[in-house]
């Protein structure tokens, strides 16, 4: 059987907040989570999923110009 983490044990181990977490398991982006209730339990063997968020300020997807 797989071992779980909480969303605050994952954020510690992963170097992010609690909130970015939880969007990216509402997001469906850590394969494997599973939500009980209001908590999240998290496989421990879940890997970091990608930063996938816009830093440059632009966006990349709409292109409004067209």
């Amino acid at each position: 059987m797989n071992e779980y983490m909480t969303i605050k044990e994952v954020a510690e181990k992963w170097d992010i907040s609690i909130r970015r977490i939880n969007t990216l398991c509402n997001d469906g982006r850590i394969p494997g989570c599973v939500k009980f209730g209001v908590n999240w339990a998290i496989p421990s063997n879940a890997e970091k999923p990608a930063d996938m968020r816009i830093k440059s300020g632009k966006y990349v997807k709409n292109n409004y110009n067209e």
